[in-house]
C-alpha cells in the first residue's frame, strides 16, 4: 500500500507540537515513523516559526529548539509551491495558499488529503479532499 501524502495546516502541526497525545500529535508521530509523508509550503512554515514562540508555556522549546524544530520539519516534509486559487467561500485570505497547496499536491496525485481544523476550509470537504484530523485518524488509525 502506497504510503499517504497529506498536507497539513499550520493549526495541525501546532496543536500536534504542543499535545503531543493528541491526534494532531499521533499524525505527527506517524509523521515521523514514515507512516506518512507530509507537504507543506514555506509560508506555512514561516507562520510555525512565528506562532511557536506564543505557546512556550505548552511545549517548553526554547527559540534555538523552535528554530531546530521548523528547519527538521522543512528536510523532512516535501516543500511544494501553491497553485494561485481563488475561492470566493474563503473569508481569510491566508487560507488560499494552503488550498492552493493542496490543489498542487491533488494535480501532481502526490497528495491525499489536507488535514486542518481550519472551519472555513472544512466547509469546502464537499469538493475538496479536506479532514479534521479526527476524521483523518478515525479513516487511518492502522498506521
Amino acid at each position: 500500500m502506497a504510503t499517504l501524502r497529506v498536507v497539513l495546516d499550520t493549526n495541525v502541526l501546532l496543536s500536534g507540537i504542543a499535545y503531543p497525545a493528541s491526534v494532531p500529535g499521533k499524525i505527527l508521530a506517524a509523521w515521523r515513523h514514515g507512516s506518512v509523508d507530509v507537504l507543506l509550503f514555506d509560508y506555512i512554515l514561516s507562520e510555525l516559526r512565528r506562532v511557536l514562540p506564543r505557546l512556550v508555556h505548552r511545549h517548553g522549546l526554547t527559540q534555538a529548539e523552535i528554530d531546530d524544530l521548523v528547519d527538521i520539519l522543512s528536510i523532512q516534509a516535501e516543500v511544494i509551491d501553491p497553485l494561485p486559487s481563488t475561492e470566493p467561500q474563503l473569508r481569510d485570505a491566508n487560507d488560499l495558499p494552503v488550498l492552493g497547496t493542496l490543489l498542487s499536491a491533488v494535480k501532481t496525485s502526490a497528495g491525499d488529503y489536507l488535514i486542518t481544523g481550519d472551519k472555513d476550509l472544512l466547509s469546502m470537504a464537499d469538493r475538496y479532499p479536506i479532514v479534521t484530523p479526527a476524521q483523518f485518524w478515525a479513516a487511518h488509525a492502522g498506521l
